[in-house]
C-alpha cells in the first residue's frame, strides 16, 4: 500500500511590526527640533501677530490609524479669536505694498523648506488623517509643485489686479491639509494677502502647524487658529475686516456660511459637497473600467471627487459586475506603516482607516439600514487581506461596501457617504440616467462611459457637475485647471489656475467672477 502523501500546513502570514522611526513619537520629536517655536512638549501652538501663542486649550485626540493618543488642536475662544482677526488686517495692510518679486521670492523659499521636511509632513498626515504613505506624499507634492506654478505665472495672472481689503479665512475639511489647504493658502499670500486659517477638527493641525511655521519663517503673513466652528464662525466669517471667506465642507455649514456672508456682501469661495456620480450608457470597454475602479477608492473615498454612485444601463448590469467585482475585491487596507521586515518599504495600500471611529461606525450603520430597508448587497470586503499589526485598534476602519439600489429613506440613495461604500442604480432610459445622474441637485464632477461619442457629446451638457469626462474620472485638477460646482455643491467664486487669484484680489470696476453668486451664475 503506497503511503500518503505528506501534508503541508500552510504558511501563517508573516507578524508585522511598526517601521523602524515612523512612530508618532518619532515624528514628535522631529516636530519638536525643527519648528521648536511652535511646537512644545505637550501641545502644539496658535500662530497669531506674528508670533506663536500658548493661548487655547488643548483637546484630546487619538490617530485613526490605531487610535493612540496624538496631538489635539488648541482650541481658542471667540474674543481671542477676534484679537488675531485683527493683528491679521494689520499684517494685511503692510503685506499688501511688499513689492511681488519680494513675496515670489519668500513663497519660493518656503516651497523649499517644505521640500526639505517633505517626508516629515507626509508621516504627519499618515498619522494624523490615516492617509497611505504613497498618498500622503503625494498630498504634500502637490501643494508644492501647484505653488510652483503660481510662482512661475504670477506676474501675469496678476496684471491690473491688487489685493483685497482684508485678509483671506480659511475654513477647510481635514482630508487635503496640503494640497487644497496650505496650496491655497500660499496662493492668497501670493497674491497680496494676509491669510488666516481654521485647523479642521478632525485632524491635521501637527502637520499644518510645521507647514505654517517653515511660512511664518519666511515672513510670509499667515495666521493659524484652532477652535470650534460655533465659538469660531463669527470672528471668522463675520468680521468686518475679513476680505473673503474660503470654505470647503459639507453642505449643511457651507450653506449657513453663505448666508451670513451673501447679508455681508463679502466675497467667498465655499466648496460643498455633492454626489458625483458615474455612468453607463451603450458601453462594452469593461476593461478600462475594471482598471481604473481600485483608483477610485482612493484614500477609501474621502475626497471631494470620490464616485461613490454608479447609474447603469439595466442591459448592461451583468457585464457591469463582471467588470467591477473583481476590480473592488482586490482593494487592500490596513495599517499605513505596518511591515514584515524592517527594511521592506511601506506597503502600498488603497487606502488604511476612515478620520476617526464615529465616522466608520456611521456609515457602517447606514449600509447595516439601507439592507434592512431593501438595498441589496453586492459587495462586502472582508479580513482576509487586511493588513494590521497584533492587536491594533480596527475601529476606524471599514471594508469597502457595493449596495444595489439604495432605498430613498437611505442617506445613501442621496448624499455622498465619504467613505468606501459604493451604491448602483440601475436605469433603462436615457431620461432616468440624466435623473439619476442628477440626483443631489448639483455636482463638482461626474463621468460617462460611452461607446458613441456623439451619444457623449448629446448627454454630457445635461450632467450638473462642473466636470464631466468621457470615461475617465475628473479631478480637482492642479495648476492651470480650474475647478467649481454646479446647483447645491458650489458658492461663489470658482477656482484653480487664474481663477484662483482672480477670487482672491480686485479687479476692474463692475468686474463679474466666474461663479454661483446670489444674484448670478457665470461659467468661465
Amino acid at each position: 500500500m503506497a503511503p500518503n502523501p505528506p501534508t503541508t500546513e500552510p504558511t501563517p502570514p508573516p507578524i508585522l511590526t511598526l517601521k523602524p522611526g515612523t512612530a508618532w513619537s518619532d515624528a514628535w520629536q522631529r516636530c519638536l527640533t525643527i519648528a521648536p517655536e511652535a511646537f512644545q512638549a505637550d501641545r502644539v501652538l496658535n500662530l497669531w501677530a506674528s508670533s506663536w501663542q500658548r493661548h487655547g486649550r488643548p483637546l484630546p485626540a487619538t490617530s485613526p490609524v490605531d487610535g493612540s493618543p496624538i496631538a489635539g488642536p488648541p482650541r481658542l475662544d471667540a474674543p481671542t479669536a477676534q484679537q488675531a482677526v485683527r493683528a491679521s488686517l494689520d499684517q494685511h495692510r503692510a503685506w499688501r505694498h511688499i513689492p511681488l518679486a519680494e513675496r515670489s521670492a519668500r513663497v519660493s523659499a518656503t516651497l523649499d523648506a517644505l521640500t526639505e521636511h517633505r517626508e516629515l509632513l507626509a508621516l504627519l498626515l499618515v498619522w494624523e488623517i490615516g492617509k497611505p504613505w504613497r498618498l500622503a506624499q503625494a498630498d504634500v507634492d502637490r501643494a508644492i509643485d501647484g505653488v510652483r506654478w503660481y510662482v512661475d505665472n504670477i506676474d501675469r495672472l496678476l496684471a491690473d489686479r491688487t489685493p483685497l481689503p482684508g485678509p483671506v479665512s480659511n475654513i477647510a475639511s481635514w482630508n487635503y491639509p496640503m494640497s487644497v489647504l496650505v496650496h491655497a493658502m500660499l496662493v492668497q499670500a501670493l497674491a497680496g494677502n494676509a491669510v488666516i486659517a481654521k485647523t479642521p477638527t478632525d485632524g491635521g493641525v501637527a502637520c499644518l502647524t510645521l507647514a505654517c511655521a517653515l511660512a511664518a519663517r519666511e515672513g510670509i503673513p499667515l495666521t493659524l487658529l484652532s477652535g470650534s466652528g460655533s465659538e469660531l464662525s463669527a470672528p471668522l466669517v463675520r468680521s468686518p475686516e475679513i476680505g473673503c471667506v474660503s470654505f470647503v465642507g459639507g453642505r449643511d455649514t457651507g450653506a449657513r456660511i453663505a448666508t451670513e456672508v451673501a447679508d455681508l456682501g463679502k466675497r467667498h469661495i465655499l466648496e460643498q459637497e455633492g454626489l458625483n456620480t458615474w455612468g453607463i450608457w451603450n458601453f462594452t470597454d469593461w476593461p478600462s473600467l475594471t482598471a481604473v475602479i481600485p483608483k477610485l477608492f482612493d484614500y477609501g473615498k474621502q475626497r471631494c471627487t470620490a464616485y461613490p454612485r454608479f447609474v447603469v444601463q439595466r442591459s448592461a448590469f451583468d457585464d457591469f459586475l463582471s467588470a467591477y467585482l473583481p476590480a473592488v475585491r482586490s482593494l487592500r487596507t490596513g495599517h499605513p506603516l505596518a511591515v514584515a521586515d524592517p527594511t521592506a518599504p511601506l506597503p502600498t495600500l488603497d487606502f488604511g482607516p476612515l478620520i476617526n471611529a464615529a465616522k466608520a461606525k456611521e456609515l457602517a450603520d447606514q449600509v447595516a439600514e439601507a439592507i434592512d430597508r431593501g438595498a441589496i448587497p453586492l459587495h462586502r470586503g472582508s479580513t482576509a487581506d487586511t493588513h494590521f499589526l497584533p492587536g491594533q485598534d480596527t475601529s476606524a476602519y471599514l471594508h469597502p461596501v457595493t449596495l444595489l439600489n439604495p432605498p430613498p429613506s437611505s442617506p445613501l440613495h442621496h448624499a455622498e457617504p465619504f467613505g468606501p461604500v459604493d451604491t448602483i442604480v440601475l436605469v433603462d432610459t436615457e431620461a432616468e440616467l440624466l435623473a439619476a445622474m442628477n440626483a443631489s441637485n448639483g455636482a463638482l464632477v461626474a463621468t460617462l462611459s460611452t461607446d458613441d461619442p456623439a451619444t457623449y457629446e448629446r448627454l454630457a451638457p445635461q450632467i450638473r457637475a462642473f466636470k464631466t469626462g468621457h470615461g475617465t474620472p475628473r479631478s480637482r485638477g492642479d495648476r492651470d485647471e480650474l475647478f467649481g460646482g454646479f446647483g447645491a455643491s458650489w458658492r461663489g467664486a470658482f477656482v484653480g489656475g487664474e481663477l484662483l487669484v482672480r477670487a482672491v484680489t480686485d479687479g476692474p470696476a463692475g468686474e463679474r467672477l466666474p461663479g454661483n453668486f446670489p444674484d448670478y451664475h457665470l461659467m468661465p
